[in-house]
């Protein structure tokens, strides 16, 4: 049975990306090797790395004065060290969900913190909108796609202050304005590669401020410094992230990965407000393209076990909602395809039909 995978992250890659990464673990560019073992000093390793920062500047059009740069950790882990490094007097954080909650608790182990907006009294079921921004902040921390409660920020805020996104679940899925922001961080396993890897885009001026001795591997400095070769990277989700790169800009760079989107988006949402069993979590002007969140209507709430069996038999992958929300999340990233929204799709439809 075809499988069609809908998971939340580690999600599905182009299958090009799978073979070629694979053919590399067997045998790295005819050395012998595997890329599992070779020296991340190897001289055919560099030109990976430096190929890798490259198609990330030009597929998101980065200006001057910014490094990209591979690090270990996760998301979680820039949940300190943005603060660590950015954090003077005062930084403000939008709580969206849980990761927006937790960058929130982590940053305030470093100096004051506001929360400058919330929508958690309404169980995150929208973006807060129409809030005041303090203009003596040293950054506004949003995070821009999440993935729990299915909301999604479509462009670049316009605040007065620089911006820091967590945009792990979003990253290359659309244009990005990058010179508004002193930092972008993104875990790869969505959009850019397979788990092992997170890219840290910094604005090298804003280096070095912070009022705060950093350990070595804390500071960004260092990992600008080194070419994110200070220590040990991860090498293999490294050269997936370039097969990836490489992937996004043949298919039409991220004005083709926004289209795709939108497409895919746009027949999810269609057959959810259509579906008599169904309903969106979310407010319409904030539903997010990458985590498509539903649910059954009330009246129908004894079928959801029944759909989840129902879609899984049909190959669906990955679709039970988060345990905060309950319900369905088709997790819709770069890689998914039309066959598999539109498999979604008839599974939702046929199920009508049999209830």
């Amino acid at each position: 049975m075809k499988k069609y995978n809908f998971n939340a992250g580690p999600s599905m890659l182009p299958r090009e990306v799978i073979e070629n990464t694979a053919k590399q673990i067997l045998d790295f560019n005819g050395s012998g090797l595997s890329l599992m073992e070779i020296s991340h000093r190897a001289k055919d390793f560099q030109p990976v790395v430096d190929e890798s920062v490259a198609l990330i500047k030009e597929l998101l059009d980065i200006p001057e004065g910014y490094s990209v740069i591979f690090l270990g950790g996760g998301a979680s882990l820039q949940f300190m060290q943005i603060p660590a490094n950015f954090l003077i007097k005062k930084a403000g954080y939008v709580n969206t969900g849980a990761w927006a909650k937790k960058a929130l608790k982590e940053a305030k182990l470093f100096g004051e913190v506001v929360e400058v907006a919330s929508s958690a009294a309404d169980n995150y079921t929208h973006l807060p909108h129409g809030y005041a921004i303090p203009s003596d902040l040293d950054y506004l921390h949003v995070c821009t796609n999440n993935t729990i409660y299915g909301t999604e920020l479509h462009e670049d805020l316009e605040v007065p202050v620089p911006l820091v996104g967590d945009m792990s679940s979003d990253i290359m899925s659309r244009p990005v304005d990058v010179s508004k922001y002193t930092a972008i961080y993104a875990g790869a396993q969505k959009n850019m590669a397979m788990a092992g890897v997170t890219v840290v885009i910094v604005k090298d001026d804003m280096l070095g401020k912070a009022p705060r001795e950093l350990p070595t591997m804390i500071d960004y400095r260092t990992h600008v410094e080194k070419g994110s070769m200070f220590n040990t990277p991860p090498v293999v989700p490294i050269y997936s992230l370039l097969e990836t790169m490489r992937w996004v800009k043949a298919q039409g760079g991220v004005k083709e990965m926004e289209r795709r989107a939108k497409e895919r988006a746009e027949l999810v949402y269609g057959e959810i407000d259509r579906n008599k069993l169904f309903r969106g979590t979310v407010a319409e002007s904030d539903r997010s393209r990458m985590s498509i969140c539903f649910v059954m209507n009330d009246e129908y709430k004894e079928l959801e076990k029944p759909f989840l069996d129902f879609a899984t038999e049909r190959g669906m992958v990955g679709i039970k909602g988060h345990r905060s929300v309950g319900g369905f999340r088709a997790s819709c990233y770069n890689a998914q395809t039309l066959e598999g929204v539109n498999a979604l799709v008839q599974a939702m439809k046929d199920f009508e039909a049999l209830h």
